[in-house]
């Protein structure tokens, strides 16, 4: 496979990472989320673990290992209760600090660290200063989904969820922090609503649904959240943390619902499901991670990221799902890629929302922990798989590794709908077995499309662009 280039997923395809909050500490990258398993059979059954890479390398992800397990907190001493998505900042201590909530209490439960990857050590509950958890006050709404920000001895701390129909949650909270990182000095307020009260608000089909994460860029604060379409990452702007929040639009959609640049707007690109993420700044380029369904349902879910452009009035130009998120630039339009980092794929009739059987999809051989590539199983006639993008010099020809009960060809092409450059024949085979063609790919940046004509199903775990 193709060395030194940064791909989506950026982990490794045998590592499932959902709802990474991203930060620099130092001259690291370090990745914060749940943890989804192969194969699961609900959310975030694993204990946190951590990644990081250099701020110079996106490319050179490290594991930093478990930092921390689902029993360590005394309300989950027999682990029957999930970590749901965590996030972590550091106090004016200069100690790091993870907050989660487990997924069948409605607290905040903390838990610190002398630095950024290590093991951390249960601290306790987010409470008011007369001891009652943050929670379990008659009137407090559920917590879910904490995310946080400290600034000098405050912590601002972001909380909710709010369905459909359910009008006893109201929204996104902020609750604010005394510098121990447990005790409340500011009582929630209501920042982002929620669904049912989205009316005159501003947020009309974008309300806040899950999902809330808190970044600064310069004196503004950029509120990040899974909107109620929940395929999105959208955001709200402000010039203080504990409210005046105004929507600013979409991030992100793992379903690239709204990008009409190579195809209707409402068509989804992807099968998407839930989101979680937030921004970051990395050496002066500011990115979007986010997470993409795989494995044909809701609960094997891996890390994606993508560049951001800021427009100058401060908002964020909706970001493409792409193949090459991290790498600075399109990838090369030489050499062996494998199958899992296709950012788009449907059949003939795409779906917004993975889950419907008989859907092409991501998924790996073997069980969860099993170190194996994944690839894409379920290619039936008229699915469609794209890759983006390529630096293209001199491409001559194109090689696919399929499996399968299958008989028909791969159109090769550079736009979904665009013309056939070539079609690769592939055949029944029980191992994975290569097949060709001659294919002149133009000189500069495209996509590579592979759409397949044929019987099924097929499997396909790599493509090669041959100069």
């Amino acid at each position: 496979m193709s060395q030194k280039q940064a791909f989506n997923p950026y982990l490794p395809s045998w590592e499932y990472i959902p709802d990474g909050e991203p930060y620099v500490f130092g001259n690291r990258v370090y990745v914060y989320g749940s943890h989804d398993q192969f194969n699961g059979h609900v959310f975030c059954m694993g204990d946190y673990m951590c990644w990081s890479a250099p701020v110079n390398d996106l490319s050179d992800w490290r594991c930093e290992g478990v930092i921390y397990e689902r029993n360590a907190d005394p309300l989950n001493a027999d682990s029957h209760m999930c970590l749901y998505a965590p996030d972590v900042t550091q106090g004016p201590d200069g100690r790091y600090y993870l907050y989660y909530v487990l997924d069948k209490v409605s607290v905040v439960s903390v838990a610190v660290c002398d630095s950024p990857a290590g093991r951390y050590k249960f601290l306790g509950y987010v409470h008011y200063k007369d001891g009652t958890r943050l929670g379990d006050r008659p009137g407090d709404e559920p917590q879910f989904d904490p995310g946080v920000l400290t600034e000098g001895d405050k912590t601002y701390l972001y909380t909710g969820f709010c369905g459909y129909g359910d009008r006893s949650r109201h929204g996104a909270m902020c609750t604010v922090l005394e510098s121990d990182m447990l005790t409340i000095s500011e009582d929630p307020v209501f920042v982002v609503p929620g669904v049912c009260y989205q009316e005159g608000s501003g947020f009309e089909g974008h309300a806040f649904f899950e999902a809330p994460s808190i970044r600064k860029r310069g004196d503004t604060y950029y509120f990040v959240y899974s909107s109620t379409p929940m395929h999105e990452l959208c955001y709200a702007t402000s010039d203080r943390p504990t409210g005046g929040f105004r929507y600013g639009g979409v991030i992100v959609s793992n379903a690239d619902l709204h990008i009409d640049t190579y195809k209707p707007a409402d068509m989804p690109a992807a099968a998407g499901g839930n989101n979680h993420g937030s921004i970051i700044d990395i050496l002066g380029q500011w990115y979007i991670f986010y997470h993409r369904q795989t494995n044909g349902h809701w609960y094997s879910r891996q890390a994606c990221a993508e560049p951001i452009a800021f427009r100058e009035d401060g908002s964020i130009i909706q970001a493409e799902i792409t193949s090459c998120g991290l790498n600075g630039g399109p990838l090369r339009g030489e050499g062996t890629y494998p199958a899992y980092i296709a950012c788009h794929l449907f059949g003939r009739e795409p779906q917004l929302i993975v889950g419907k059987p008989g859907q092409p999809c991501i998924t790996q051989d073997g069980k969860d922990g099993d170190k194996v590539d994944g690839h894409i199983a379920g290619i039936v006639d008229g699915t469609t798989i794209g890759f983006k993008y390529f630096d293209c010099r001199g491409v001559k020809g194109v090689r696919v590794q399929t499996r399968g009960y299958c008989k028909g060809a791969f159109e090769v092409r550079t736009a979904w709908d665009g013309e056939t450059l070539g079609e690769i024949p592939v055949n029944y085979s029980n191992v994975w077995q290569e097949s060709r063609c001659d294919a002149a790919i133009p000189d500069g940046v495209h996509a590579i499309y592979l759409v397949y004509r044929g019987s099924g199903p097929a499997g396909l775990r790599c493509f090669t662009l041959e100069v």
